[in-house]
Parts: structure tokens; C-alpha cells; sequence
């Protein structure tokens, strides 16, 4: 069957766990499906992904219901970042809008472990009004989209990773980057720390398990937790892991 006479699923993506998913899909369904993968295009060198890859950005809810009804898509499986809120509820409203069932892979939340010293902010705004409180060299692991909001913090030194140069200089005064793609290890998180004197880790609450390593290098450095709370995800249908999606799908659709 060519790809023009199957229905097209379409994941969002961005995360390992869309990554794994298309690999259960397109293993399991590719013959019956065409399995999509819409990635954001943040990064020119995103994770390999089986299957069909879309990039960039829909537009908008409206653009995203022509979308689905234009490519015959028949579920939408949202695999985004916990912190993606824009494009979860714009998924939402065009897949309410289209009739096209929708499930949202929400990873599951962090929970403090004894030793670890979190302090929770309620966005990215507050992090950077209560780090100064709690260090002056600050691991920075919120991405690059929102720095503009630390560059305020006086007195204080950023390590900031990103998975790959910026084309602009960072809105920071004293910084260093650091380029990398995790998932990292507790004894890489660890080395990083120690030899960059870090003494404060800010972070989002992005839960799961691959990039855990980071609070239990920060345990075991015995620095505090500067961290981000996670909205709350958008309405419908919701699983925790890549086979709650399959089950889900496979209940739908066979």
C-alpha cells in the first residue's frame, strides 16, 4: 500500500520519547500507516527518527486542523516536552476541531528524593529572581528560548548547555556554554559540576527518567535546585509511557 492510500498518524515530537514511539509504530503499523513525526525545528541536527519526518511549525491551531484533514491524519500522538504547553493545546484544538482522536504522552513528574534540596518556582521569571539567593554559579539546563530572563541576575556565573551553538550571543553577561546532547550519566552531570565550581543547578520539572542524572549529581555536589514547575498539560486523553500510546492506538485502531 503506497503512503497516498494509508491514514497518517501523526507524533509530535522533539523528545526520546517520540523517538521511541515512532519505532514501536512504524514496527508494528508502518504497513497499515503512514507514521509521521513532526519535529519543531529548533536544532539543525535533530535525533534520527523512523519514518516520516515533518519539519516546523503548524502555525497555529487552524493551520493544524487543515493539516489533519488535508494528510487523512486519523491520531494525533503528542510526545512533546512537558513545557511545549503552545503546541499541546494547539494539538488539542485541532484535533477537536478535525474529529480526529488525540492522547498526550505525559512523562511522569519528579518527585525529591532525601538529601535533595529543591526550592520550586512557578516560571522562569521567578527562577531568575530567587537564584541569587541560592548561588552564584549557576548550571543554566533550561534551554536556550527563554535566557533573556536571567540576564538581570547580577553577580552571578552561568554554565549553560545547549545542544548546539546559538547564531546570537547569549542576553547573558558572564557565561560559558557548553554544547551537549544527554541523556548524561550521574558521573558526567557530576564532573561537570565539580569542575565548574557550580554551586546552584536551575532546571524545569520535566520528569522522567533521562534527564534525572542532573539532581542526583546535584545531591550528591550538595548544591540546591532551582527549579521550574511544570504547567499543567492540556485536556484529553493522557498515558505516562510509549506503551500506554501503543496499547491506546492498538485499541482504536487494531
Amino acid at each position: 500500500m503506497s503512503s497516498l492510500d494509508r491514514p497518517t498518524v501523526l507524533i509530535l515530537g522533539g523528545t526520546a520519547e517520540a523517538v521511541a514511539l515512532a519505532e514501536k509504530l512504524v514496527g508494528r503499523w508502518g504497513d497499515a500507516f503512514e507514521i509521521v513525526t513532526s519535529l519543531a525545528g529548533r536544532t539543525s541536527a535533530p535525533v534520527a527518527v523512523r519514518g516520516a519526518v515533518r519539519t516546523g511549525g503548524f502555525g497555529g491551531a487552524a493551520p493544524m486542523t487543515t493539516y489533519l484533514r488535508d494528510h487523512r491524519v486519523c491520531a494525533v500522538l503528542d510526545a512533546t516536552h512537558p513545557f511545549a504547553v503552545g503546541i499541546s493545546e494547539n494539538a488539542r484544538i485541532a484535533a477537536e476541531a478535525a474529529n480526529v482522536p488525540r492522547i498526550a504522552l505525559v512523562r511522569p513528574n519528579w518527585t525529591p528524593e532525601p538529601g535533595e534540596r529543591w526550592h520550586m518556582v512557578p516560571d522562569i521569571t521567578a527562577a531568575a529572581r530567587a537564584l541569587p539567593h541560592y548561588g552564584r554559579r549557576a548550571f543554566l539546563t533550561t534551554g536556550r528560548t527563554e535566557l533573556d530572563a536571567f540576564s538581570t541576575c547580577s553577580g552571578v556565573w552561568f554554565l549553560v548547555r545547549l545542544i548546539e551553538r546559538p547564531d546570537a550571543p547569549l542576553p547573558l553577561a558572564d557565561h560559558k556554554i557548553v554544547l551537549g546532547r544527554g541523556p548524561f550519566t550521574v558521573a558526567q552531570e557530576q564532573d561537570v559540576m565539580e569542575n565548574h565550581k557550580i554551586d546552584v543547578l536551575v532546571c524545569k520539572a520535566s520528569g522522567g527518567e533521562a534527564t534525572r542524572a542532573k539532581l542526583s549529581a546535584a545531591k550528591l555536589c550538595d548544591i540546591p535546585v532551582v527549579m521550574i514547575e511544570r504547567p499543567v498539560p492540556s485536556a484529553g486523553e493522557q498515558t505516562q509511557s510509549v506503551e500506554g500510546v501503543a496499547e491506546w492506538f492498538a485499541a482504536k485502531f487494531g
